[in-house]
């Protein structure tokens, strides 16, 4: 047997309805969120493996009756926040999503909480792969909310950067993604942005992949010398200063009561 034969591949959030060959390799995913179960049959003999079986099996947890046992524990350790996680925030008439290589509408509607309640011209919300989806017509609770945002860096900073530093970063962000040599690639989707748009050229090279960049709200072109003053979150910064992302986004939907985004098209992708 030379090399890997079979890597169990995670972290990136995509599911495969068939393994991946990459030379005498399978790569195999299986999503996330507990919505699929992978079996994977091997025939290995001696000098390798010679034949597999796959199967992407989908998880309808409406039809599976749980362990008891464990839905007990579960519902014992939940019970002190029940009512906490239970509440309703908001309504929301837009399908409520994460996944997207430039944007998501959970994320575009935490870009205009934090532009409102932090009174920035730009936002920027990471390119999270997790994250569960809320259909038009439900109750965004405060569960919900967490689900999208919960993590142990959460602070909403309102900082000035200029517009030669926004490129910077967005520019630094997307080689991260689209550097054609697979081992500088870091993963996770394009940081999304609220109040600002621009094209991009994912075929070319690092400080030449975006243009374009426009503040939405005049639509005059960014200007590379002016500073504009933006808000985000999840910086890994450990001096990071602002209020939770959670507590923003609760602000705003609490006060807006129900959600309805716009077809997003600031981001113009360019090939």
């Amino acid at each position: 047997m030379n090399g890997k034969e079979l890597i169990l591949t995670g972290h990136t959030h995509d599911a495969l309805p068939e393994p991946v060959q990459v030379g005498n390799t399978m790569l195999i995913a299986s999503g996330s969120h507990g919505k699929f179960v992978s079996r994977l049959d091997l025939d290995v003999q001696a000098d390798g493996v010679k034949g597999f079986n796959y199967k992407l099996i989908p998880v309808f947890s409406d039809v599976i009756a749980p362990d008891p046992d464990v839905a007990a524990l579960i519902d014992a350790e939940r019970a002190p926040f029940k009512s906490e996680l239970a509440e309703t925030l908001a309504t929301t008439e837009s399908l409520l999503y994460r996944r997207g290589n430039f944007n998501g509408t959970w994320d575009d509607l935490i870009c205009q909480a934090l532009l409102e309640e932090r009174e920035a011209d730009i936002a920027l919300s990471p390119g999270f792969r997790w994250g569960t989806s809320l259909p038009p017509g439900s109750d965004i609770t405060r569960e919900d909310l967490y689900t999208a945002t919960g993590m142990t860096y959460p602070n909403a900073y309102r900082l000035e950067f200029t517009g030669e530093q926004l490129q910077a970063i967005l520019e630094d962000v997307a080689d991260n993604l689209f550097n054609p040599d697979p081992y500088y690639q870091q993963g996770g989707d394009m940081v999304r942005v609220g109040g600002m748009g621009y094209a991009i050229d994912v075929n070319k090279p690092i400080g030449s992949r975006i243009t374009d960049m426009t503040l939405l709200k005049t639509g005059e072109a960014i200007d590379p010398g002016k500073s504009y003053v933006v808000s985000g979150w999840a910086s890994v910064n450990p001096e990071t200063e602002g209020p939770a992302i959670y507590d923003v986004v609760e602000s705003y939907l609490k006060r807006v009561g129900t959600v309805s985004l716009e077809e997003n098209r600031s981001v113009i992708v360019n090939s």
